[in-house]
């Protein structure tokens, strides 16, 4: 989106969201109850959830962080704005008067999986001309997360797509998709559009198991074993999954780092800082922000990815409410040259 304030010709390279906001509220309980139940929860603590913490992660590494998704008008959009503020994010996206945005409630029991109960908002209620004005600037970095894929907001993610074209030597600007556990429930056509613009897909290894068996490129995980075997593997779904795609891969595995393709390249593997881990929240919003943050700054892939693994590490020392909390680049700096 032209900004005039900065001024023709001083365009400093920003990462645009695409990615849904709403709030998330945390309830430990002891266990999920039944239906007609009863549990009682310990603390519960609003924060922002969605995309914002891939722009937190961007304003934390000195990126200019925009968010182009809708906000509402309410309780918890007015919240979401003030976290905008307080951390240095920029909304460039509608503003809906009529409705506030959408919160989830998250029960966690302590077990692996989590449970959700979602209230839709302003968030999943864009359409065609949602993101119609949006015009990346040169060495820009778009996002989009797989929580805008599913809904009518959808419909904007695809006009804007098809406006980016198939071929990313044509874009001035860089594309990103994260595609969340959410993509078994994405529409094919939506995701043909996804597979023909070419971005750089930033997935964690289940994402790209559900990518590969979706495309039709089924990967063999038989081998893996805690013993070993896992590098073999990466190997063979990077190569397999990244032809498939024709466009960048990274596919995240914790604290073992990354494994990267690049179309015509070998994939190679970025390895990571293992720490002491205290969240109990996906760090995938932090890698990909700083791995995007990067990429504004004109870093080539690996080394963006090197830096995310760096922060990322960090984030997950030090969670706040479960919620890893990214570094500044800084400390992820320090971190690599350690």
């Amino acid at each position: 989106m032209l900004d005039l304030r900065r001024g023709i010709g001083t365009h400093q390279p920003s990462v645009i969201s695409l990615g849904q906001v709403w709030v998330d509220i945390m309830m430990n309980v002891d266990s999920v109850p039944p239906q007609g139940g009863f549990a009682v929860a310990d603390h519960p603590k609003p924060s922002i959830g969605g995309s914002y913490r891939v722009l937190e992660a961007v304003s934390r590494m000195g990126v200019d962080a925009e968010h182009a998704g809708v906000l509402g008008n309410g309780l918890w959009a007015n919240f979401i704005r003030q976290s905008f503020q307080d951390n240095g994010i920029t909304h460039i996206g509608q503003d809906r008067l009529d409705e506030d945005s959408g919160f989830r409630v998250v029960l966690n029991s302590g077990d692996p999986k989590k449970t959700f109960i979602a209230s839709y908002g302003a968030e999943a209620h864009g359409d065609t001309n949602t993101f119609i004005m949006l015009e990346p600037q040169n060495h820009d970095v778009v996002h989009i997360s797989g929580n805008t894929l599913m809904d009518h907001t959808a419909a904007g993610v695809d006009e804007f797509l098809l406006r980016a074209g198939t071929d990313p030597a044509k874009r001035d600007y860089a594309l990103v998709i994260n595609p969340t556990n959410t993509l078994r429930l994405v529409n094919d056509h939506m995701l043909e559009d996804l597979v023909l613009a070419r971005p750089i897909w930033s997935c964690n290894r289940q994402e790209a198991m559900t990518l590969a068996e979706r495309l039709g490129a089924p990967i063999d995980d038989s081998k893996v074993t805690i013993g070993g075997g896992l590098d073999d593997f990466m190997h063979q779904l990077c190569d397999g999954l990244g032809a498939t795609l024709r466009a960048p891969l990274v596919v995240r595995v914790g604290s073992l780092g990354a494994w990267v393709r690049e179309p015509g390249g070998e994939t190679m593997h970025i390895p990571g800082f293992p720490t002491k881990a205290v969240h109990t929240r996906s760090a995938g919003g932090c890698h990909t922000g700083v791995m995007c943050a990067m990429l504004a700054e004109g870093r080539g892939l690996p080394e963006a990815v090197k830096i995310a693994n760096a922060a990322t590490s960090i984030a997950i020392s030090r969670s706040r409410n479960g919620i890893p909390q990214c570094p500044d680049y800084d400390e992820a700096l320090a971190l690599l040259k350690s």
